[in-house]
């Protein structure tokens, strides 16, 4: 993962992220959803998750990753929000959005 490497963070196991990921009012990227849904959970106030499901190329990714910018577009913010992009089939994708931790 880049972030983790850009950051001398790629030894880092996901709880060790999580205060680094709130500090800097990180919305996060990720594949890691059953880790990350549980860390997020867990936090009172924090700035958004993206989750691209499932693990797929990096071309692959960069294309479900462009979705989720497009759904972005206009909207104020993702406070406490997750949005998760899945692969429907070869040609097709969707979106969900959801809060997290639940109201």
């Amino acid at each position: 993962m880049k972030f983790r490497k850009a950051l001398g963070l790629s030894g880092e196991a996901d709880w060790d992220l999580m205060p680094r990921i709130i500090a800097a009012v990180f919305t996060f990227v990720t594949n890691n959803a059953r880790d990350f849904r549980k860390l997020y959970a867990r936090e009172e106030l924090h700035a958004g998750l993206m989750i691209i499901v499932p693990q797929v190329l990096p071309f692959l990714q960069r294309e479900l990753f462009a979705l989720i910018l497009e759904d972005l577009v206009g909207a104020e913010d993702m406070v406490n929000e997750v949005i998760e992009v899945t692969l429907d089939g070869d040609d097709s994708a969707s979106l969900t959005r959801y809060t997290l931790p639940e109201a």
